[in-house]
């Protein structure tokens, strides 16, 4: 699997299947090159004007599945985290 098929993937939590985003960047351990963990940006605020929300680091070892547009993790939701997906202005007008 290349970098790039891994950003692909939409990152799911697995107790309650929370979409968390998906792969940004990867953080390698200098010593053996083995991946250590997943980051996964936070949102931009005010289109990146206002810089973004907390990234979010999710741990090699919980990263549970592969699947094929997918990776399930079994790391826990962060305090705050918004688990309903995102309203825009015009779905509530448009009452979609």
């Amino acid at each position: 699997m290349t970098f790039r098929e891994l950003c692909r993937r939409q990152v799911i939590q697995l107790e309650t299947g929370a979409y968390l985003g998906r792969v940004d960047d990867l953080e390698f351990d200098p010593k053996d090159a083995k991946i250590c963990r997943l980051v996964l940006l936070g949102r931009p605020r005010l289109f990146g004007l206002l810089g973004r929300e907390e990234s979010l680091f999710i741990p090699w070892s919980e990263v549970s599945r592969f699947g094929v547009d997918a990776l399930l993790v079994t790391t826990p939701l962060p305090e705050g985290a918004n688990t309903e997906p995102h309203r825009s202005f015009w779905r509530e007008w448009l009452q979609i």
